[in-house]
């Protein structure tokens, strides 16, 4: 079934739980508004190193994207994602990132004179470089290594270069080992976003479907808090049940999401989870229950 005809069936002006990362749909939870503190903070100070890890799905890139558009006119930005491979590739990534071209065949020491001229040019014109690394945790300790080495480029009072690393959990572990003590050193904050609990899944919900022009109410309390058992909380997989239950809904003709239209798409096995132990509720799953009803 086409997505586009649930929109007509409940009255929204677009789909409500699409998996693109878009600002515009962005659910400022409590852990997101403090994330996102952490990497403007990192951009207002011009700290040299700043990392905001979550697992997949909690909405990073998202707000990498929200970060993007306020992003003032004094700040170079280059934005690497899914960057790779070994020393000199980095470089690379990161000039390619700022729009420098580079000549074929350059070694390394070409490569990292290029990339100070250009930074020292940007800081005589007034500007600052910023680097955003998105999915940093393919970085290996090496490539980290680099990454620090690349900031000693500042010195005085200005700094010249600024890095924010955006990963998922592993990035964590990785930037604790002995080898990169310098690194950690360097690092002048950290945050890591956690999933959703069951109040703010059931806030999310509500708040994605009324920024297109329903309700809020267009799936039941039994139906949400089921939605919060199946996702973990993560808002990826929260959008991809919601999604597919408004398929279901609107093919059947309701007008409201239940908890047997959730039961039906997950027994069908639309919905591929990782393997893991079953999530246990809280008291929380009780007081949610009794506040959406």
């Amino acid at each position: 079934m086409n997505t586009s005809l649930y929109n007509e069936h409940f009255g929204f002006s677009e789909r409500p739980f699409s998996l693109v990362p878009d600002p515009d749909f962005l659910f400022w939870s409590q852990a997101h508004a403090r994330a996102f503190s952490v990497l403007e903070y990192g951009l207002v100070t011009r700290a040299p190193l700043t990392v905001v890890t979550g697992e997949v799905g909690t909405g990073k890139t998202t707000l990498i994207q929200a970060l993007l558009r306020q992003i003032d006119e004094d700040v170079t930005l280059g934005l690497i994602s899914n960057a790779q491979g070994g020393r000199g590739d980095l470089l690379r990534w990161v000039l390619n990132a700022l729009d420098v071209a580079t000549p074929p065949g350059a070694d390394y020491v070409s490569l990292f004179q290029q990339f100070q001229n250009f930074v020292l040019d940007e800081y005589a014109a007034g500007r600052h470089v910023a680097l955003i690394v998105d999915e940093a945790q393919n970085l290996g300790a090496e490539t980290l290594e680099e990454l620090r080495m690349l900031t000693n480029i500042n010195s005085g009072k200005d700094e010249l270069l600024q890095i924010i690393l955006v990963g998922q959990p592993e990035l964590r572990d990785l930037i604790r080992r002995p080898e990169l003590r310098q690194f950690a050193q360097r690092v002048m904050a950290v945050y890591h976003l956690e999933p959703m609990d069951v109040v703010t899944t059931r806030d999310y919900i509500a708040h994605r479907l009324k920024h297109v022009g329903g309700t809020g109410k267009e799936f039941s309390a039994e139906a949400t808090r089921f939605i919060f058992e199946e996702s973990g909380g993560i808002p990826r997989v929260v959008n991809k049940l919601c999604d597919l239950a408004l398929v279901y809904a609107a093919s059947a003709g309701h007008a409201k999401v239940g908890i047997a239209t959730i039961r039906e798409l997950v027994r069908d096995g639309l919905i591929l989870k990782p393997l893991g132990d079953p999530l246990v509720l809280t008291e929380s799953l009780d007081s949610f229950g009794k506040a959406a009803e």
